[in-house]
């Protein structure tokens, strides 16, 4: 949607979001309903509707907010659906988000600490 690097803190909101709602609409969900800040210039907020084919989001860029609106083509986004609250991801789940994949994948080889035995 925009340049992913930018952003320290990208937050979804799991579950269905009414993508009726405007900037004001979604400023209030991410204050009242989530507790975090709407007004982080590092942060990201990603919604999505009934349809998956179509999602927004929300930045702020320290002047106002913009409101990003993706519609896709052909395809679905892999939208967690519940519990319906906001979650933290991170910039690779991010961008599997944005290239139709689930955040969650299944064969992702896991980073491991080794222990000292």
């Amino acid at each position: 949607m925009l340049n992913d690097a930018t952003y320290s803190h990208i937050y979804i909101a799991a579950g269905y979001t009414d993508l009726r709602h405007g900037i004001d609409g979604l400023v209030a969900i991410i204050k009242n309903d989530f507790n975090l800040d709407p007004y982080d210039q590092d942060s990201i907020y990603l919604f999505c509707g009934r349809r998956t084919d179509r999602i927004k989001a929300i930045v702020f860029e320290g002047d106002g907010h913009i409101l990003l609106y993706k519609r896709l083509v052909d395809g679905k986004f892999q939208w967690p659906r519940s519990p319906e609250d906001v979650n933290k991801i991170t910039l690779q789940q991010y961008r599997w988000l944005m290239d139709g994949l689930a955040i969650e994948q299944k064969k992702v080889i896991k980073h491991k600490t080794p222990s000292l035995i």
